[in-house]
């Protein structure tokens, strides 16, 4: 069977890379190759730069409301080709059907926030600051924009950006992760239906020959990147030494606090979600638990049973509740996390390794896991697993959950399972991470929202996302005014 090399979407047309390196593309349920990405050129997207800057200046000038209906033919497409869009994600990324569902609600929600631009960019004036002079701000547009985009989200991480850039009168490039290409392919196949004027947005595969060429292109004039620590940090001082903007959402270690007082069967579906759910491969999945005094015998009890109950296989079949890791590289990372875990003294009380799936023999899968008697210096305390591991740590109150939060160089998200307010409202005040969850396992913020992120979870100013994003592609023009 021939495989298809995926194709870069340059100036409205579908352009075949010319590069001869490519990258195969695995179902991760089968092991299968379903496709190739190209490791496109630096001269390839230098010609995806110059598309988005020759459309600039006319879109920039097309009225606010005309860009906005474009967005919202594309979020009606978008929901037209619902059911194809989720399957297409889980066949490429390996989540379970509901999962890519959610994303695509996600998605369409993003793009939804982002007809709201004729409200989010209004600037505001001022009448008389002195004696007939009045003062008024302008958002005005700023250029080239483009995105570095994740393996774990490929349909949804995106449209947190380009929608909110191209609202606000901007040009746009979208580079997907080389792992998950077909997502971003029909999501343009779509949208080229749709009369977007050639060169507003474009698609560009690859790897870091296609990153560094944008960072360092003149033309472009901001990055939003999406994906780990290391590469977050790399780009985001690339991006400051080239003088662009850049919001670099990075790696996490999320620690989820359980108090005495938790809802005990509520707290324990809603740990399973967040540690197991995208098969624990998301920025926002807890990381480890902190169970505070005696909650810690009958929390981690219930967790094995509900762990044990979990069904593990291919996310397009029915009934399935955990699809596989999205890479052999990323199962094999997962596994060594464990060894490491065990090596240093944590007791392994639902070990996932080795799970069969008959159907599937080649897939990427690891079964739920949960270890006990972790502590807070050991790697898989201290380190992201992007993995369906459990981590529980057993402290003595609040003051010392916190304490260990705080040591993590992470900063990501956290939460707190309780029934007192006082202890919500401590722990919202105190805990130093950009998402606070109070009785959720996963404390995503919705489109209106910035996606929060602090320490080494986020390097720059303004988040992805509502009216951050806003702000992000605008620049502020002061004008101040006087009529003799």
């Amino acid at each position: 069977m021939t495989v298809e090399v995926v194709k870069n979407y340059i100036n409205g047309r579908w352009v075949e890379s010319k590069s001869k390196k490519t990258q195969d593309v695995f179902n991760p349920a089968t092991g299968e190759v379903i496709a190739k990405t190209p490791m496109s050129t630096a001269e390839e997207a230098e010609a995806a730069i110059a598309a988005a800057k020759a459309a600039f200046e006319r879109w920039r000038r097309t009225p606010v409301f005309t860009r906005v209906r474009h967005l919202n033919r594309i979020r009606a497409a978008f929901e037209d080709n619902f059911e194809e869009l989720s399957k297409i994600l889980t066949m490429e990324q390996g989540k379970i059907i509901d999962e890519a569902r959610g994303e695509y609600r996600r998605t369409i929600e993003n793009i939804e926030c982002a007809t709201s631009i004729p409200s989010l960019q209004m600037g505001y004036n001022t009448e008389d600051i002195a004696a007939g002079i009045d003062e008024m701000v302008i958002k005005q547009p700023l250029g080239v924009f483009f995105c570095v985009a994740p393996f774990n989200f490929p349909g949804m991480v995106p449209t947190w950006f380009w929608p909110f850039a191209v609202g606000t009168g901007n040009t746009y490039i979208v580079k997907p992760s080389p792992q998950v290409p077909l997502s971003q392919v029909k999501q343009f196949e779509i949208i080229d239906e749709l009369g977007l004027p050639k060169g507003v947005l474009n698609l560009v595969h690859g790897g870091s020959e296609v990153v560094n060429a944008m960072i360092e292109s003149p033309d472009t004039v901001g990055m939003s990147f999406v994906g780990s620590t290391r590469v977050g940090k790399l780009l985001y001082q690339k991006c400051a030494e080239q003088g662009k903007r850049a919001q670099s959402q990075s790696g996490a270690k999320n620690f989820l606090t359980v108090m005495p007082d938790c809802n005990l069967e509520s707290t324990v579906a809603a740990l399973l979600t967040s540690f197991y759910g995208c098969t624990g491969q998301r920025c926002l999945a807890g990381g480890v638990i902190l169970a505070v005094g005696d909650i810690h015998e009958p929390l981690k009890q219930a967790l094995v049973e509900g762990a044990k109950r979990l069904k593990v296989g291919n996310g397009l079949e029915e009934g399935v509740q955990m699809g596989p890791l999205a890479s052999k590289g990323g199962m094999e990372h997962v596994l060594k996390c464990i060894d490491e875990g065990l090596k240093e003294g944590a007791d392994l009380i639902v070990d996932g390794r080795g799970i069969e799936v008959p159907e599937h023999p080649s897939g990427y899968f690891v079964g739920p896991c949960i270890f006990d008697k972790v502590t807070p210096e050991m790697y898989i305390a201290q380190e992201e697993i992007f993995g369906p591991v459990i981590n529980i740590i057993q402290v003595k109150d609040l003051d010392e959950a916190i304490d260990i939060i705080h040591a993590n160089r992470y900063g990501n998200a956290s939460s707190v399972f309780t029934s007192s307010g006082k202890t919500a409202r401590e722990y919202q005040y105190r805990v130093k991470a950009g998402n606070i969850g109070i009785n959720i396992g996963v404390a995503a913020p919705i489109a209106t929202f910035p996606f929060s992120g602090m320490k080494d979870s986020f390097f720059g100013d303004l988040h992805g996302q509502g009216q951050d994003a806003v702000d992000f592609f605008c620049e502020s023009k002061v004008v101040i005014s006087r009529w003799f």
